[in-house]
């Protein structure tokens, strides 16, 4: 039985060697073979969680990146192989982070959209080699620019624009309320409690409580709830927030309406979807000198 394994053993490791992707056999005759089969494992600290973690392999196929390690390792200083390397980790590179990254970017977390890879490729060869391209790379980054604007534009109207049609009708709603008040870009108020204290510049730092809400009641943080009132500069904040800041006697409570384009507008914050509008209760306890 013992002779049966060793045969088996030498075999497959003659296998492994002539496919090319197995693990050579040390043979530390030297002071000098010992220390390179020392640095050549001590590297390896933390290289798995890397792969797996950063690159992205898969170590049921750990066979496949000694073959390619092995192919690169043995490469040696050719120029041609140098930039094919190059090639295969870029172009992974493109597939794993940058075409990723875009789609994020442009359509969230919907998997149902993605980019041209086709038309991505075709400009960036053209981009690499200088050759057959049908701007300039300046030119092309002022285009991506604006397209990505766009393209943004479109998916959250096309998601969220919903949102943005609820906040109209609320706030036409709102203007309509006895009592309601009007300031500059939309903003509505009506006041619980009159001030008669100093009214803050965009610069004051202000001390208050809150507490903000949705149009349908939900309540996505309050300063009351943690019992603990906020202070920052009144040009910090949402735009809604710094105009009813700097018409507010210290001393007041109001409560705030705020348009969508003058709170988060296209982006989204918490709980809070893009296009949405917001309802604070602002109480204006101090200005701090």
């Amino acid at each position: 039985m013992k002779k049966f394994g060793f045969i088996c053993a030498a075999v497959l490791a003659a296998l492994m060697s002539s496919c090319g992707n197995g693990t050579p056999t040390a043979d530390m005759k030297s002071d000098l073979d010992s220390l390179s089969y020392a640095v050549g494992m001590a590297q390896t600290q933390g290289l798995k969680e890397y792969l797996v973690q950063r690159m992205g392999v898969d170590t049921v196929y750990i066979n496949e990146f000694i073959k390619g390690l092995n192919e690169g390792a043995n490469a040696g200083d050719d120029k041609k192989n140098t930039a094919y390397y190059a090639g295969i980790q870029i172009g992974q590179q493109i597939s794993q982070q940058m075409v990723t990254g875009l789609n994020n970017e442009l359509f969230g977390e919907d998997s149902t959209k993605t980019i041209s890879l086709k038309n991505f490729m075709a400009g960036f060869v053209a981009g690499t080699t200088g050759k057959g391209g049908l701007m300039s790379v300046e030119d092309a980054g002022k285009m991506a620019q604006a397209k990505m604007q766009v393209i943004k534009a479109q998916h959250m109207e096309e998601v969220y624009g919903p949102n943005k049609k609820a906040c109209e009708e609320f706030m036409a709603k709102i203007a309509k309320k006895e009592g309601i008040k009007k300031l500059e870009n939309g903003v509505f108020y009506e006041v619980l409690v009159e001030g008669k204290g100093e009214i803050p510049a965009d610069t004051s730092r202000v001390k208050v409580n809150y507490e903000g809400k949705l149009i349908n009641d939900s309540i996505f943080d309050s300063s009351y709830e943690r019992n603990e009132p906020t202070t920052f500069r009144c040009n910090q904040v949402i735009p809604g927030w710094t105009n009813a800041l700097t018409h507010m006697p210290v001393g007041s409570t109001w409560m705030v309406y705020i348009p969508q384009d003058q709170a988060y507008a296209d982006r989204k914050a918490g709980m809070i979807d893009p296009f949405s509008c917001l309802i604070f209760k602002i109480e204006l306890l101090g200005i701090e000198k």
